[in-house]
């Protein structure tokens, strides 16, 4: 997925920053709220990782901006502050989930996969698809009960199209998908996850649309 981290401690950020980014997410973090709504006016983010105490104004305020502008990015809130009340109020501006601070960081990785499901329409944490068992939480797929080993990147181009099952999806979205801004993208870089995930998966799971993109069969 493509998140956006909002954090403005650096040692906690360098390692969610890392934590999301061996997930195989790309991620884009930014330490302050000027900084997340210039990510926000380029970039359309699959969920946003939200910490509330900022240096130039509050997380809630930010929040509510997005929800008054009926912008449905999932938003998860990571805080120091545990107060019941505190999480009413992040709860009601409109977020998704809600993580106090110090919290482990499987837990956010959970945290962060169940909401995707939620906002793609599936809760359910195993998909089937064709003869494939594709187990969204530990990021594993088997055939036949036989492991089928993929890298961080074609992890997460599977989970573009698994996103968006039978949308077509052109080539900027994926890039957008997997890298982060100033990633060095070579220009068949994207060609080149679509043939290793056909020569694993199964050649009739993505179709090329020629000259307009990729889409992935719906189970």
């Amino acid at each position: 997925m493509r998140l956006l981290l909002l954090e403005d401690a650096t040692d906690l950020g360098d390692v969610l920053h890392n934590q999301m980014m061996d997930e195989g997410h790309a991620v884009d973090w930014v330490q302050t709220i000027g900084q997340a709504k210039a990510a926000l006016a380029s970039t359309q983010y699959d969920l946003i990782l939200l910490d509330l105490k900022l240096p130039d104004g509050h997380g809630i305020d930010l929040l509510k901006s997005l929800r008054h502008a009926d912008d449905t990015t999932p938003v998860i809130i990571l805080t120091a502050r545990d107060q019941i009340s505190d999480r009413i109020k992040g709860l009601n501006a409109g977020a998704d989930d809600y993580l106090v601070k110090p919290f482990d960081l499987s837990e956010l990785s959970a945290r962060v996969a169940a909401v995707a499901r939620r906002y793609a329409g599936n809760p359910n944490p195993i998909i089937k698809l064709a003869d494939l068992s594709i187990d969204m939480n530990k990021h594993l797929v088997f055939r036949d009960d036989a492991l089928i080993n993929l890298t961080a990147r074609e992890w997460a181009l599977l989970e573009a199209f698994l996103q968006r099952p039978g949308v077509l999806l052109s080539k900027a979205q994926l890039e957008d998908h997997l890298y982060a801004f100033g990633a060095e993208i070579e220009s068949n870089t994207i060609e080149v996850y679509i043939s290793r995930l056909r020569k694993k998966l199964g050649r009739e799971l993505i179709t090329t649309v020629r000259g307009l993109g990729y889409r992935m069969k719906s189970s």
